[in-house]
C-alpha cells in the first residue's frame, strides 16, 4: 500500500492487501483467486507517452475448472490476465494515476468491474511450457482511448494491454489484449 518514488520518477505503489481482496471478491472460491501481489508503476499519462503497469505474482495450487493438466493453459492465462487488469483499474481510481481512472471513485469501480468490462481482442503466445504453479507476471497498458456518448454511440473507454507470464523453469507466454469499458461514469 506504500508509494514510493524510485530514482526514474515512476510512482511505485507495493500490494495493497484490502484492494486487492475486494478486486477478487467476485471469484466464487478461494481457489481461483491467482494473484497474490501486484505492485503498480505509474509514470505519466499512457494517453501521452507514460506507462502504467503492474508485476505480479501468482500461485495456481489447483485449476478452479479441470484436473490438472501438468502446465499452464490459455484459460488460466486469461483467469490472471482478469486478475492483473481489475487490481491495475482499481488502484488507478484508488490512487488518482491516470484519467479516466482518477475521476472515478472506487464504489463506480466496483458497480462496473464484471458488467461493464469486455475483452475485445485476446492474443496469447505461450513461447515455452509454463508449470503454472507459482509464477510471475506483469502487465501494462500502453494506450487508452476515450469517447464521449452522443446521439450515436454511447461513451465508450478503450484500453490496449501487453503482459507477459513466466517461470523459474523457463516458461514463458506473452500476450496483447484490448478491453472495452463500457458505461463510464460521467463527472
Amino acid at each position: 500500500m506504500t508509494q514510493l518514488l524510485d530514482d526514474t520518477g515512476e510512482r511505485v505503489h507495493t500490494t495493497d492487501e484490502e484492494l486487492l481482496h475486494r478486486v477478487l471478491t467476485p471469484y466464487r472460491a478461494k481457489r481461483c483467486e491467482y494473484l497474490t501481489s501486484a505492485t503498480v508503476t505509474a509514470k505519466g499519462d499512457p494517453r501521452d507517452g507514460g506507462r502504467l503497469g503492474a508485476a505480479c505474482t501468482f500461485l495456481i495450487p489447483e485449476s478452479c475448472y479441470i484436473d490438472d493438466t501438468g502446465h499452464f493453459n490459455s484459460v488460466e492465462f486469461n483467469i490472471c490476465f482478469n486478475q492483473m487488469a481489475y487490481y491495475l483499474m482499481a488502484k488507478s481510481v484508488k490512487e488518482s494515476l491516470v484519467a479516466p481512472f482518477s475521476h472515478w471513485t472506487l464504489d463506480q469501480f466496483w458497480t462496473r468491474q464484471l458488467a461493464d468490462v469486455f475483452i475485445t481482442d485476446f492474443r496469447s503466445s505461450f513461447r515455452s511450457a509454463m508449470r503454472g504453479r507459482h509464477f510471475r507476471g506483469e502487465i501494462e497498458i500502453v494506450d487508452i482511448a476515450e469517447w464521449d456518448g452522443n446521439d450515436l454511440r454511447d461513451p465508450l473507454i478503450i484500453l490496449r494491454t501487453l503482459c507477459r507470464y513466466w517461470d523459474e523453469h523457463g516458461g514463458e507466454s506473452t500476450g496483447e489484449i484490448a478491453a472495452a469499458i463500457t458505461n463510464p461514469p460521467t463527472n
